[in-house]
């Protein structure tokens, strides 16, 4: 979504999804109501989280300078603008004297109320410069709602990729989601892996990718991928994510847990006696208990494979993602906007 300077997504709540969204660019407000009847309002920059949990009513608003641009995320493939209930297309939908009753709104104030669903409007900008800006008394880096997640010291492969996860641990709020930022340097990948608990969903930021899916029973799905593109990879399926381009590739990974859980196959590999791996893939024993295979080294999974390297190809990083066809992404347990 992209909120131009003042535009607002009016107040509303999703019946049957949670919402998180991680801002791409610009700046922007949320307000959020809890069933407590609480109420937070907090802004947003560039590399943060919002969290909503499903039925709780909020709204954004672009701070400026420029545009605002966010990704959503929700926690049900099945979310649509079905489930979503805006305060305008309800409000136009009570008799008029119900209204008035409820909000003390005379007949000349009633007239001026949206006659439907208003979705987007423009106001004033509740910037720091303005009157209607939020007061906060006293400095936060984490709120109810918010998460920095670029102002964390990410996992890092030297010269292969970096890795930031938020997770239920570090933001409470966000119970049934996950969210993760891969950076992966050209040539580098995130090495195959599964998740044993959640469906992946991922959105291209910057560059190009080659994502593969593994779906067991001799099928799996190769795709490319390229800045504005959504690959998904249902729970428990293998899958990594290639940088197939000359610039860093930057992906947007959300998960439907709120834990954040993968097995990596080299360290699965690497855990097992090397009868085990010599019997099963039909190698030597002397190649089944290198350092590569068998876990007393790292190898080098962004620069120049040896044959011995190439032999294994179990890449030890940490980085992955997939177009699926339609029908699948359909059946999808995540869903983007």
């Amino acid at each position: 979504m992209r909120l131009a300077l003042g535009s607002m997504r009016e107040p509303h709540w999703h019946a049957n999804a949670a919402e998180s969204a991680y801002v791409v660019s610009g700046n922007c407000r949320t307000t959020v109501l809890h069933p407590s009847g609480e109420a937070a309002t907090d802004t947003f920059g560039p590399g943060d989280v919002w969290c909503f949990p499903r039925g709780w009513g909020h709204s954004i608003q672009g701070l400026g300078p420029g545009e605002c641009y966010f990704i959503l995320i929700f926690d049900n493939g099945d979310f649509s603008e079905d489930h979503t209930f805006s305060v305008t297309n309800w409000l136009s939908q009570t008799p008029p004297d119900i209204v008035s009753q409820h909000l003390g709104l005379s007949s000349v104030e009633l007239a001026g109320l949206p006659d439907g669903e208003a979705y987007f409007a423009k106001g004033p900008v509740p910037d720091d410069r303005s009157p209607d800006a939020t007061a906060r008394p006293a400095a936060q880096l984490i709120s109810t709602h918010h998460y920095p997640l670029l102002a964390q010291q990410p996992r890092r492969v030297a010269g292969g990729g970096t890795q930031r996860v938020v997770t239920v641990n570090e933001f409470p709020i966000s119970s049934s989601m996950a969210s993760s930022i891969l950076e992966i340097q050209a040539g580098a990948m995130r090495e195959l892996h599964w998740h044993p608990n959640a469906d992946e969903w991922q959105y291209y930021l910057e560059g190009n990718a080659e994502m593969a899916v593994f779906l067991a029973h001799g099928q799996a799905v190769t795709e490319n991928f390229e800045a504005g593109d959504v690959g998904y990879a249902p729970m428990g399926t293998g899958h990594y994510i290639r940088n197939t381009g000359q610039s860093l590739l930057r992906v947007l990974i959300g998960f439907n847990n709120g834990r954040y859980e993968a097995n990596d196959l080299s360290a699965w590999i690497a855990t097992n006696p090397v009868d085990v791996l010599a019997t099963n893939l039909g190698l030597p024993r002397d190649i089944a208990a290198t350092d590569t295979l068998h876990g007393t080294g790292q190898v080098d999974a962004f620069g120049e494979l040896t044959r011995r390297q190439v032999l294994a190809s179990w890449q030890r990083l940490d980085f992955v993602s997939c177009h699926l066809p339609e029908k699948t992404l359909r059946s999808a347990h995540a869903a983007v906007s």
